[in-house]
């Protein structure tokens, strides 16, 4: 009685080979173009400092602005303006922050959780998260990091969209959240 070999049995000369599993080829990542090599370089030659100074930079800049122009006086097409706003007269998810950070910078949270409330929420979380990372990358703090999971950013996002959407709403309670 003659016995039947499949492929990849023992004794068919191919003992080393499964015929579903074929070996994987070596990936080898294709040389960076000229553009990626000098961030590269410049990333590599940069200081531990330097993010976190530039965006602190950055802060100041949004800070100087908006101290200096007043967001609380300006009018709906006032430079620079929401264009959802100008165009549909609705609030964007992002409406009121400008006023809300200009009302936090005075010290007067019920007048900046009045123009925005998820940002007042927010922004102790993003001062956190900051001071945690660049004291990291500055002085060597060991500072516990915020982690968020997916689920807690989803949540977050969710509460923003929900708020982005009641805030619209033309009736009571939610014409207080109207800016």
């Amino acid at each position: 009685m003659a016995t039947v070999q499949h492929p990849g049995q023992v004794g068919d000369g191919h003992e080393h080979e499964h015929p579903y599993q074929h070996p994987h080829p070596h990936w080898t990542p294709p040389p960076p173009d000229p553009i990626s090599r000098f961030v590269m370089k410049v990333w590599a030659r940069t200081p531990r400092w330097a993010a976190p100074l530039a965006i602190l930079l950055c802060f100041a800049g949004a800070t100087t602005y908006v101290l200096a122009a007043d967001p609380t006086d300006s009018q709906a097409d006032a430079v620079p303006t929401c264009l959802l706003k100008l165009t549909t007269g609705f609030d964007c998810p992002g409406c009121g922050g400008t006023r809300a950070f200009f009302y936090l910078l005075y010290g007067n949270i019920p007048a900046a959780a009045r123009h925005h409330a998820m940002f007042v929420f927010a922004l102790p979380f993003l001062l956190y998260a900051f001071v945690a990372w660049g004291g990291r990358e500055v002085f060597r703090w060991r500072l516990p990091m915020l982690r968020f999971g997916p689920k807690t950013v989803g949540i977050f996002i969710a509460a923003w969209g929900v708020f982005s959407v009641l805030r619209n709403l033309p009736w009571p309670p939610f014409t207080w959240l109207y800016v």
